[in-house]
């Protein structure tokens, strides 16, 4: 088998590309697309929004955890990436026939609004056990000293990439055939690529089961803080991942309705100015990866998070004069210059932060700090961030009136100011990253 200098083999790493893409095609398509489906669909609501997104990162935090001691117990990563993509896939075709609930419903707008967060609260459980328990947790087994960069690289890249081709192919299926060909299209996508991880994926040889008591005990261990409050290092990391994403979920979730209900593109133009900006802030990932071998981490990330501010403060200083119907007018070369800076912000975040944070597991458990780093990477940030949104949309004087066949209803549609809420969320983040800069330096002097 040719190795790729001293790290993974190219099959093993094809692997991590294919599954990996697969798990962010789909993320991306619950985390963008299934907010305008509601508008497009449901009501102009983002309490529906607040509430689907709340209670999906509370699932796939539960889901992590529950599979993550599942698969150290057992020894075992590969039948839950099989599995778990499976399902998932499954469950996001399932969440595309909530289209059809009939609108001659009594209380249509709830029935659908109910049914929607229980498929897709159902869908991220199984997204969980593929991908944050199973694949995330083969991922870290893989992990040294040889093969960070790669990894890192591929971690990085992987949701800008899922989110270019999700958001790109995502607006063209859905202007061409509608919101249910989309889901049952990326649907069957996920479904393939799990039953091809049944024959192709093999876990990593170093990986033991282990059991520390019952079940319920060990399952409970990560949520007695007294282990991991004496890791330092990665307590501030986890606090400065939290104050970053509560900052990007304040805007992303509803991204794609700011761009189609406030600026007025289409899905698919969206997709273009989005996909676009993305594609060219996925190239910073090289020079980053460079700085991460060389230990600087840290001052990555001082630089990264004012790239991210600078964008966030243009997107929305100006934004509001875009030209949603002429797609390639100069008055978008800002927002696509702003959406550049907040991605190569995001990408580069999520590049130099999630090799940080694996490298700092312990190898008995890595399964389990799977879950606490969906905690928060994922459940704090995704409550936080929407609630916060939710309070200003809720303020907003733009509204949108839509008839879903039930006569008109009308709805606040999100602003640009999320943009700016979420310019000083971030700003935050400079306070944890000073204090784990400091444990970070203690570590490498060791």
């Amino acid at each position: 088998m040719k190795k790729i200098k001293k790290g993974l083999t190219s099959r093993k790493l094809m692997l991590i590309w294919v599954l990996g893409m697969a798990g962010q095609i789909c993320w991306n398509v619950e985390n963008q697309w299934f907010n305008t489906f509601i508008y497009a669909n449901i009501a102009p609501n983002s309490t529906i929004v607040n509430v689907m997104v709340g209670v999906s990162a509370v699932t796939t935090t539960f889901a992590t955890f529950l599979f993550g001691t599942m698969s150290d117990r057992l020894g075992t990563r590969k039948p839950f990436i099989a599995i778990g993509y499976i399902l998932w896939g499954i469950f996001t075709i399932v969440y595309g026939t909530t289209i059809f609930i009939p609108h001659s419903l009594v209380n249509y707008g709830m029935v659908a609004a109910i049914l929607i967060v229980m498929a897709d609260a159902i869908m991220s459980f199984f997204g969980s056990m593929g991908n944050d328990a199973g694949f995330n947790g083969w991922l870290s087994d893989s992990l040294d000293k040889d093969n960070q960069a790669q990894i890192g690289t591929a971690l990085a890249v992987q949701p800008v990439l899922g989110t270019i081709v999700g958001t790109v192919l995502g607006g063209i299926i859905i202007v061409t055939l509608g919101y249910f060909w989309f889901f049952l299209i990326m649907g069957v996508f996920v479904i393939i690529i799990g039953i091809i991880s049944a024959f192709k994926v093999k876990d990593v040889a170093k990986l033991k089961p282990y059991k520390n008591g019952s079940f319920w005990h060990q399952f409970a261990i990560p949520f007695n803080f007294k282990k991991f409050i004496l890791m330092r290092e990665l307590v501030w990391l986890n606090l400065l991942i939290t104050t970053f994403f509560v900052g990007f979920h304040v805007y992303f979730v509803h991204l794609g309705n700011i761009f189609i209900y406030n600026y007025g593109f289409s899905e698919a133009e969206f997709g273009y100015i989005e996909g676009s900006a993305l594609l060219l802030a996925a190239l910073m990932t090289i020079p980053a990866g460079y700085f991460i071998k060389k230990n600087k981490s840290s001052a990555i990330l001082f630089v990264t998070f004012l790239i991210n501010v600078l964008g966030l403060l243009l997107l929305w200083g100006l934004g509001k004069n875009s030209d949603g119907v002429n797609i390639l007018s100069a008055a978008n070369i800002p927002l696509f210059f702003g959406l550049f800076l907040v991605g190569t912000g995001y990408i580069i975040t999520m590049q130099v932060t999630m090799v940080w944070a694996k490298t700092l597991y312990p190898d008995e458990s890595r399964g389990q700090f799977e879950g606490i780093r969906i905690m928060f990477f994922v459940l704090f940030p995704m409550i936080i961030g929407p609630f916060i949104a939710n309070l200003i949309i809720n303020q907003s004087e733009m509204f949108y009136s839509h008839d879903y066949g039930m006569g008109l209803v009308i709805g606040q549609v999100p602003t640009g100011t999320l943009f700016l809420v979420a310019a000083i969320i971030t700003a935050l983040a400079y306070i944890p990253l000073h204090f784990v800069t400091k444990h970070f330096k203690v570590r490498l002097a060791e």
